[in-house]
């Protein structure tokens, strides 16, 4: 056999440089999935050998440069927890648009029971001019919304929890009883912005 052949097991021949190019596409390749996946790739310096003697390196960590390529069938899945995370990550600085039922509600026994204390699930004492609300188990305490119409567009907070309030469900607390009857129930998009 010639120096710098090689025949593959199928019969095919196949010089050195050809199996380079194999690798070094196949190694793109991988490299742009694991990149549009999130995931961090350090590409290895490569060096080909015709003689003992001469040696050239083809590729340099340093001048190596990748893009994110558009193609969904390259992206490899990630795991959950990954999911998790990135969603945590971005989850804190974007908001999002949910459509709900919004009911007012105040904290006498006719809206919270006769054992209405004045503090919410979370602890907090209810004092004169607080507004937030009300929300399910999926909204955890502290997550962000914005009511249209309701303290004014200003920023409110999840503190309590309901027995009726499933899925996306929110009420909305209001001092008196009658301010409570005046929102009523409405069904309008809130601006959520999950802790």
């Amino acid at each position: 056999m010639e120096r710098g052949i090689v025949k593959g097991s199928n019969g095919v021949v196949f010089n050195r440089f050809t199996l380079l190019v194999i690798a070094c596409v196949l190694s793109f390749i991988a490299g742009a999935a694991y990149t549009k996946a999130g995931r961090p790739i350090t590409m290895l310096s490569t060096t080909v050998t015709e003689t003992q003697a001469d040696s050239q390196s083809l590729m340099n960590e340093s001048d190596v440069k990748t893009e994110p390529i558009q193609s969904a069938a390259l992206a490899l899945p990630s795991k959950p927890e990954e999911q998790k995370a990135e969603a945590k990550s971005n989850s804190s600085d974007e908001w999002r648009i949910v459509k709900m039922r919004v009911t007012g509600y105040c904290p006498c026994p006719k809206c919270c029971g006769k054992s209405a204390d004045g503090i919410t699930a979370n602890g907090h004492k209810i004092r004169p001019g607080d507004t937030f609300v009300a929300a399910d188990k999926r909204y955890s305490f502290g997550t962000e919304m914005v009511i249209e119409g309701y303290n004014n567009g200003q920023t409110i907070k999840v503190l309590d929890r309901g027995g009726a309030i499933r899925g996306n469900k929110l009420d909305a607390f209001f001092h008196t009883h009658q301010e409570a009857l005046e929102w009523g129930v409405r069904h309008i998009d809130v601006k959520v912005r999950d802790k």
